[in-house]
């Protein structure tokens, strides 16, 4: 098939960027043409709560992308959605997570479709946003509308997806491994490289830092398990997307000084591996989710997680196999702390088992599926 992807990828950074570089990876890997469309203009500087929206790597070799697409210029979605138009594509995947950008990508979609050959699928992240703002259900209901079919990654989004629409084809298909990241490394060699001391082991709390992801859960949860008087720490790494100084307050109030490492960046895909490798569980206690590339990150690198009972997360982590999935407060997150670090399970066999579910090749099955 001719292929075109339409959404971040390179110089943009983030998991979304990731995604759509990795599966035009796995079309390309399978005899397929795929371009990639992404913006002169994401988003403008003033929605942008990051440091910056680029990445620092050097475009792959392989990776054939155009910046094309402003996202609050109609003139310009009018002609780039005719310029992909005319190139008659059999299959335009688009990513979509933020109904601010419905626009801008159903008006693309819309001219796409009128050469009456090229297919429109949207791969769903989000239609309901965990930060709600006005306008959102009709943007985003605005943006289903203008699509053919649908994967859905979690099913806490299919349901979603039908509360705008009961008739169009859709499947769910759980995110796929991240595994551009490199290869596992030893626990020993990952901490010399971030500087940190093999004296203590390390739970690991991994991403952009948004308020919805209760950050301030999981330090409330481990000050009270009291973990840290037994050499272990809690490694924030992550840019901050919201105010930083409500969470080193916190800090102070609970005595924990000392017991944070914080790495208070955005961490390139070149790092990633070294925080993986060096942690002992990875922490996600989210107070809302669809689902999330963090748990795919640490499927590949086959560590146990502690995730929340909340949106798509603990469909992809069972309780018990490859770690824990327990309510959103801080009494379950730290009684499964306790339980990691004073029963020490093994749930290595448990994730090289569960991983298997999670393949590109699945991925693009599903969307081959739903196509025909």
């Amino acid at each position: 098939m001719k292929i075109v992807i339409i959404g971040p990828a390179w110089p943009y950074r983030g998991g979304i960027a990731d995604f759509n570089e990795r599966i035009a990876k796995e079309y390309i890997s399978n005899g397929h043409e795929v371009d990639l469309i992404t913006f002169t203009l994401q988003y403008p500087s003033f929605l942008f709560p990051g440091k910056t929206q680029f990445c620092e790597k050097n475009k792959p070799e392989w990776l054939h992308v155009e910046r094309k697409i402003n996202s609050i210029n109609p003139f310009n979605w009018i002609k780039v959605g005719n310029e992909i138009k005319n190139k008659n594509y059999d299959l335009a995947i688009i990513k979509f997570w933020l109904p601010f950008l419905a626009p801008c990508l159903s008006t693309i979609a819309r001219i796409i479709k009128r050469n009456k050959k090229t297919k429109t699928i949207s791969i769903l992240d989000n239609l309901v946003p965990h930060e709600k703002r006005p306008m959102d259900r009709i943007l985003s209901s605005y943006f289903v509308n203008s699509i053919d079919s649908f994967i859905a990654m979690s099913q806490s989004v299919m349901n979603d997806l039908l509360t705008f629409d009961t008739k169009k084809a859709k499947l769910l298909s759980p995110h796929p491994l991240y595994d551009n990241f490199g290869e596992k490394e030893s626990r020993e060699k990952a901490l010399k490289h971030l500087h940190l001391s093999t004296n203590f082991r390390y739970i690991l709390f991994f991403g952009f830092i948004r308020d919805y992801k209760g950050l301030d859960l999981l330090l409330k949860a481990f000050a009270q398990s009291k973990l840290y008087q037994k050499n272990i720490k809690l490694l924030v790494a992550g840019e901050f997307y919201n105010n930083s100084k409500q969470y080193f307050d916190l800090e102070k109030e609970l005595n924990l000084n000392g017991h944070i490492e914080w790495r208070s960046e955005f961490i390139e895909e070149n790092e990633v591996k070294h925080y993986f490798c060096g942690a002992d569980i990875i922490a996600q206690t989210y107070k809302t989710a669809t689902q999330s590339g963090v748990t795919q990150i640490a499927y590949h690198f086959e560590k146990p997680m502690l995730v929340t009972n909340v949106g798509g997360l603990s469909e992809i982590v069972p309780h018990g196999k490859v770690g824990y999935s327990v309510d959103a407060n801080i009494e379950s997150i730290k009684n499964a702390l306790l339980d990691f670090y004073e029963k020490n399970p093994d749930f290595t066999k448990g994730i090289q088992e569960e991983k298997k579910k999670y393949s590109w090749e699945e991925m693009i099955n599903k969307v081959n599926l739903i196509i025909t």
